[in-house]
């Protein structure tokens, strides 16, 4: 009787080889974790290879098993929120809705990065200008630009249907959003009193429906 091979088996070897791939791979991202804390408390330029290692408890030489460079770690610290972002505020645009209700959306997707990325927003503030003169950070300013981009172009859409006051410069009005937004990573604290969605939905109140009352009082110069 002949005996036919089944080919969806996994053997031993196979399952080793799986679960050490696994286990490399929650170390990686173990080192990328504590690397972009370090980062952002010390800064990229003044963490040095040997800081990262120590906070790992391993020696120097055993973190290049996983990465070539500390550049090659603050990339990949970076990468990750950006492309995590921009994935996010274009499904937002995906979703059709009107100018107001992607605006909005687009505030709580930034407000919800302050946690699982807070690390990479405080490297991406500290550590931009000198980042962005080397050609292997090129897609920063990419990134910066397609986001600003979306956000300009909602706000357009926005005034020309209506909805948003006609006045007001539609790339500054997004700087002063970005900012608001990215420099709350600076005080803002999980666990505090207020969370990241509580956040959003004042800053939402603000930015649509003012501070004052009554009749409005400015006017562009």
């Amino acid at each position: 009787m002949t005996t036919r091979k089944n080919s969806g088996t996994t053997t031993p070897a196979k399952r080793q080889r799986a679960t050490s791939s696994g286990a490399a791979s929650e170390r990686r991202d173990h080192l990328v974790k504590l690397a972009a804390e370090l980062f952002a408390r010390k800064g990229f330029q003044a963490t040095t290879v040997r800081e990262i290692a120590d906070e790992a408890g391993i020696l120097s030489g055993s973190l290049y098993h996983h990465f070539d460079s500390k550049e090659t770690i603050v990339d990949e610290v970076l990468s990750t929120f950006l492309d995590d972002l921009v994935a996010r505020y274009r499904a937002a645009l995906d979703a059709g809705s009107d100018a107001r209700t992607v605006l909005s959306e687009m505030v709580r997707i930034g407000f919800g990065t302050l946690e699982p990325h807070r690390a990479a927003i405080t490297v991406m503030q500290n550590d931009w200008n000198y980042l962005r003169q080397f050609e292997r950070f090129n897609y920063l300013v990419k990134a910066e630009d397609e986001v600003e981009q979306i956000w300009v172009t909602q706000i357009k859409a926005g005034q020309a249907a209506g909805l948003f006051r006609p006045d007001v410069d539609p790339k500054l009005t997004y700087r002063m959003i970005r900012d608001t937004i990215w420099v709350a990573v600076r005080w803002f604290r999980p666990g505090g009193r207020l969370n990241t969605g509580t956040l959003a939905e004042h800053y939402i109140t603000v930015l649509f429906d003012g501070l004052a009352t009554g009749e409005r009082t400015t006017h562009k110069g």
